[in-house]
């Protein structure tokens, strides 16, 4: 399935996306890890393709899409709703992973009747008890503005006590996909996100870690296919 890389001007700035599939298939939209790009959702794209759109943003800072003057998981939400708006996408499968997973869970709280089906992979909201460090910048080129770490971590560090609130307003049947042991983010976090979202299904992936779409595609794609054949609950 080959994957066709896009640009799209959302409030403004430039933004760049890659698309697999029919433009007549049902849409997902796939949404990176800090530091990563659209690019790593290539692999999936190109099974899911058969049957999907599957269309995975550059967010802000990252990739071929705009570097800002700030960043944080609010900012990318409405990048996000003006992505779906740009596009025509009235309800759509939202799938996120790591910081594009807080997004997701954010934008499915904020706008729960567009999102269809929500996929979050190795990711809660972001917790109070669990500070990380800003570490050093790196001397290399890196395909990502630097100061998306300091603000993402700022936010990682302060959560808002509403992201975990607010998760019984999202009404789209949800699926998380956990790393197993070998992730570094604590297991029994995504076990509460489960109870907590109404219509809610945990699968651990063990061996995954905290990249399970790239370090067991297999299984990965498994279950993502599993959830999507399943009857509207």
């Amino acid at each position: 399935m080959q994957t066709q890389v896009k640009q799209v001007e959302l409030n403004g700035l430039p933004f760049q996306y890659r698309e697999s599939g029919q433009i007549s298939s049902p849409p997902i939209i796939a949404l990176h890890a800090m530091g990563m790009t659209a690019e790593t959702w290539d692999e999936a794209a190109a099974v899911l393709g058969e049957r999907y759109r599957v269309l995975a943003l550059d967010q802000r800072g990252h990739g071929g899409s705009a570097r800002t003057a700030s960043y944080s998981f609010e900012l990318m939400c409405e990048d996000l709703l003006a992505f779906a708006d740009r596009l025509g996408l009235e309800r759509f499968t939202l799938l996120g992973h790591s910081m594009g997973g807080t997004v997701s869970y954010l934008f499915s709280q904020a706008y729960p009747g567009r999102v269809e089906r929500l996929i979050a992979e190795d990711t809660p909201p972001p917790f109070a008890g669990k500070r990380f460090d800003i570490p050093p910048e790196p001397s290399e080129p890196l395909p990502f503005d630097w100061a998306v770490v300091p603000s993402i971590i700022g936010q990682l560090n302060e959560p808002d006590p509403q992201w975990w609130a607010r998760l019984p307003a999202i009404q789209a049947p949800t699926l998380i996909i956990g790393g197993g042991v070998s992730s570094p983010i604590p297991q029994d976090k995504l076990k509460e996100v489960s109870g907590l979202i109404p219509i809610c299904k945990l699968v651990a992936v063990e061996g995954g870690g905290h990249h399970v779409h790239s370090t067991r595609l297999p299984a990965f794609l498994a279950a993502v296919q599993s959830f999507l054949k399943d009857e509207p609950v």
